[in-house]
């Protein structure tokens, strides 16, 4: 389409380049250590057990699911999903993922404030997504600014979400470090160093996009703009 212009893979390019990269350390950090047993022996699934009853969890489910890092926390049906990986490895990775998760439960225990904004975030960003994108259009094609302006507002959800998800994660995964180290699971120097390192290389992809999503806003900024200053 006609505002698919050169100017627009000046804007992306680095976001695709960051958004490869930081795929490709979390993949080989997640293969490194998860070849690395801790010395609990433990499952993901059975550190996942203990960890909740350490931290005092109740009426969580924990879950194996299908999918490679595929794991999630479900604040709605309290039921925390592992991947299969994950769920039955005993490995420095599959504690410090499994943890990480169960940093988001204790989050949703204790009604974590920037949890609760990113969730009332996500069905408004889910619409505004898909809305900004068409009124955008719509705009540029019709020359109609203020629509197209409008349409950016709209669009800008998507940023607003992504600052608001680094946050949650930084602060689950801080969670999940001193789950591990507090309750004896993680108890080497190595096994510090694995589950710091698969929780960093987690931390780099919400800011890949995060720094994707503003790109993206600019982008759209600068070609609204550049339509309102040509019609004057």
């Amino acid at each position: 389409m006609f505002f698919y212009n050169p100017t627009y893979l000046l804007f992306m390019a680095p976001a695709f380049i960051l958004t490869m990269l930081a795929q490709l350390y979390v993949n080989s950090t997640y293969r490194r250590w998860q070849r690395v047993p801790v010395s609990s022996r433990m499952s993901g699934a059975e550190a996942a057990a203990h960890l909740t009853r350490y931290a005092g969890l109740y009426g969580i489910e924990i879950r194996g699911t299908r999918g490679r890092l595929s794991d999630h926390y479900d604040p709605r049906s309290k039921v925390l999903k592992l991947s299969q990986g994950v769920y039955q490895g005993n490995s420095v990775a599959s504690l410090a993922v499994a943890a990480h998760e169960l940093g988001h439960a204790m989050q949703d225990q204790a009604e974590y404030t920037p949890l609760r904004f990113r969730s009332m975030l996500a069905p408004v960003v889910n619409i505004g997504s898909y809305l900004g994108w068409i009124l955008i259009m719509i705009g540029l094609l019709l020359r109609l600014t203020d629509l197209a302006w409008l349409g950016v507002f709209v669009f800008s959800g998507g940023a607003l979400f992504s600052l608001a998800t680094l946050p949650v994660e930084l602060n689950a995964s801080s969670r999940a470090r001193a789950l591990l180290t507090n309750s004896g699971l993680i108890r080497t120097e190595e096994e510090k160093r694995g589950v710091n390192a698969v929780l960093n290389a987690a931390a780099l992809t919400y800011v890949a996009a995060l720094f994707t999503a503003i790109l993206q806003l600019l982008y759209w900024t600068s070609l609204v703009a550049g339509i309102g200053s040509r019609r004057r």
